[in-house]
């Protein structure tokens, strides 16, 4: 592997680094965008169990908000209802439609420094092999052709070619499936959303009742 770097040159440590990003950013998002991170398949049923005689305390919004991105949302929309015993149900949906925005934009942290790192390494790799072919030409001579320079411009070309390459597949594989995760999780949330405000505007329209 080291022979290889020497023979590709300096242009391949751009490329170096930039696959060392990658890798670190798809590891850190496969483990941040699990489902049970995300949004657990039962915690919308759980909720609606709880709050379905009345509003949960502040300790167990507070737990339901450190469960996982879809709990942060939900302890949003119980939070508003528990301050704002007469809020009205464009407020509460409105309240949702912010939580909901700092969920996604918290979901696609990263993506754009992937989506980034899949778009430059080719052309990185495509400087690397202009810059091997400037060596090929620089090594021609009149008198005749250098055979070791010859072959070290021909390595710099392909090596770099073919490793902005290596990067930028998998790179872009993974940005395009990250993104369909994100895009799955807001419809989830979207949908759990209009299921719970319902839910809860039951407990408004209890208090705005006279005693």
């Amino acid at each position: 592997m080291f022979s290889i770097i020497q023979a590709a040159g300096w242009p391949i440590w751009p490329l170096l680094l930039c696959s060392i990003a990658a890798f670190a950013l798809v590891l850190e998002r496969l483990s941040s965008l699990r489902t049970s991170r995300v949004a657990p398949s039962r915690l919308l049923d759980e909720v609606i169990s709880v709050t379905r005689a009345h509003l949960p305390a502040a300790d167990v919004v507070n737990k339901l908000a450190d469960n996982s991105v879809l709990g942060m949302v939900l302890a949003t929309g119980l939070r508003a209802v528990i301050a704002e015993p007469r809020t009205s149900e464009a407020a509460l949906r409105g309240t949702f439609e912010s939580a909901g925005r700092a969920a996604v934009h918290r979901l696609e942290r990263y993506l754009n420094t992937l989506g980034t790192i899949a778009s430059a390494a080719p052309l990185l790799g495509l400087m690397g092999t202009v810059i091997g072919m400037i060596e090929i030409f620089g090594s021609q001579a009149p008198t005749g052709n250098n055979p070791a320079l010859l072959a070290h411009g021909i390595s710099v070309a392909l090596y770099n070619t073919a490793f902005g390459l290596m990067i930028a597949i998998p790179s872009l594989m993974f940005y395009r499936y990250f993104r369909g995760l994100v895009d799955g999780y807001t419809l989830d949330m979207e949908q759990a959303a209009d299921r719970l405000v319902p839910h809860l505007m039951r407990f408004v329209v209890d208090r705005r009742q006279p005693n």
